[in-house]
């Protein structure tokens, strides 16, 4: 084990550099070339909780480092993986293990860097495991898993946009009644201002108008805005504007809106802004506007 803890911390000098000198392209090159032809990373992901905590962090930072070194102009970690997608089954499910969890978590979150990754953990129904990992007890390992969540929804667009377009229906049963409806504050918060930054997405507008065309998820953003947070009013006032924006209203839609007018136009009224913001007043007086001019159908 000695030898191991030493070629590790060899490895990472390789990579990062140490107090006396910088990281040098060539020798870099070289260990990621081996590292990948030598099987090393199944290794060190399958032995990894043989280590201590220390080599641990070496080995997660070694890995994190790996994913983003070129040879030749190739991202030779895509490759790799792409023959062993089993190790991102290992990665995904180290969330169930509480030593584990972050190291993986920090791993996994690197390897969804490529593409390809992305879209097996999208495609592979591992993602359907993140609505209950992000709502563990543990606060450090839900908040890892929102943050890998996070980056699975958003780094790759195209991607993305094809996986909620053809998953549309049981992704965001699951998103509004495990996330946004959460009894957790913290689980809710982040999934508001995830929503927004999903439907905000342009590589999105499909989903988007979809989304806004459901009376249903209309219902759940007016409950949003009735928080106590601040900040989940903030972030759900971002998604209901879309609502308000949309000028093809389902009658539905139209109906919740009118029933609610005078309460909302009194809730926008006093509605502020925690510090001065032009592009917020600007969006408060135009969803007023759209409610304040609605004609019941």
């Amino acid at each position: 084990m000695a030898d191991l803890y030493k070629n590790l911390r060899e490895m990472k000098s390789i990579l990062y550099g140490n107090s006396e000198s910088e990281p040098l392209s060539e020798p870099c090159a070289q260990l990621t070339q081996e590292f990948f032809r030598e099987n090393t990373l199944r290794l060190l992901i399958i032995c990894l909780p043989k280590l201590n905590l220390e080599a641990r962090k070496d080995a997660t930072q070694i890995v994190a480092n790996l994913q983003r070194q070129q040879v030749h102009s190739r991202l030779i970690a895509s490759d790799y993986l792409e023959k062993n997608f089993d190790l991102i089954d290992i990665l995904v499910a180290g969330y169930e293990n509480t030593d584990m969890a972050l190291h993986y978590g920090a791993m996994l979150r690197d390897c969804i860097r490529h593409q390809s990754v992305a879209r097996y953990v999208l495609e592979a129904a591992h993602v359907k495991k993140f609505f209950d990992y992000i709502q563990l007890p543990n606060f450090d390992i839900a908040a890892d898993a929102a943050a890998t969540f996070k980056e699975l929804m958003t780094r790759h667009k195209s991607t993305v946009a094809e996986f909620l377009s053809r998953n549309y229906d049981w992704f965001f049963a699951e998103y509004n009644s495990k996330l946004l409806e959460s009894s957790n504050y913290i689980t809710r918060r982040q999934a508001t201002k995830l929503l927004g930054d999903i439907l905000l997405d342009r590589s999105n507008s499909s989903v988007m108008m979809r989304y806004v065309s459901s009376k249903d998820n209309l219902r759940i953003l007016m409950n949003l805005l009735r928080e106590s947070s601040k900040s989940i009013q903030m972030e759900a006032f971002h998604v209901f504007k879309l609502f308000a924006a949309n000028q093809n209203k389902p009658a539905d839609i139209v109906k919740l809106l009118v029933t609610n007018r005078s309460k909302l136009l009194r809730f926008l009224t006093d509605f502020k802004s925690e510090k001065e913001d032009e592009q917020f007043e600007a969006d408060k007086a135009q969803v007023m506007k759209e409610i304040a001019s609605l004609e019941p159908r």
